[in-house]
């Protein structure tokens, strides 16, 4: 699915998830937004599943905007396998979110069917989210 073209290293750490997402946290493009409440990895899978609930239910009218990319990677090993003998190889590709992190934006869509294709879009999704609306 989503990965990145080229990294400066293959594979990377698991890192922490801990503390806001203060970059990101506000409505940049759109009228309406899906901003997460939890935190998680969003894999470039998940986000392709929400991205056409989102399409599907707007009947291509209006603008989707996705404001996360899949750049971290994400590594496997095979099951039944001894331990040691190194990392395993890179399986898939996550986001990371912290909470307050706008994930996609429309524009262009009236507010019911927003809300209608939001939460379908939200049910894809690995953790909690609300609806966001730009202020006037």
């Amino acid at each position: 699915m989503l990965e990145p073209k080229r990294k400066k290293y293959r594979k990377s750490f698991r890192g922490r998830m801990k503390g806001k997402a203060y970059r990101g946290s506000d409505l940049a493009f759109g009228d309406y937004g899906i901003k997460s409440i939890g935190r998680g990895w969003l894999s470039g899978r998940q986000i392709e599943a929400a991205r056409r609930a989102i399409t599907h239910a707007i009947k291509r009218g209006g603008k989707v905007w996705i404001r996360v990319f899949p750049s971290k990677p994400v590594t496997a090993r095979p099951a039944g396998q001894r331990m040691g003998s190194g990392k395993g190889d890179i399986s898939h590709h996550v986001a990371v979110v912290k909470p307050g992190l706008v994930l996609f934006e429309v524009a262009g869509v009236e507010e019911d069917v927003v809300d209608n294709a939001f939460s379908r879009a939200m049910a894809k999704l690995p953790f909690k989210s609300k609806i966001v609306k730009r202020e006037a």
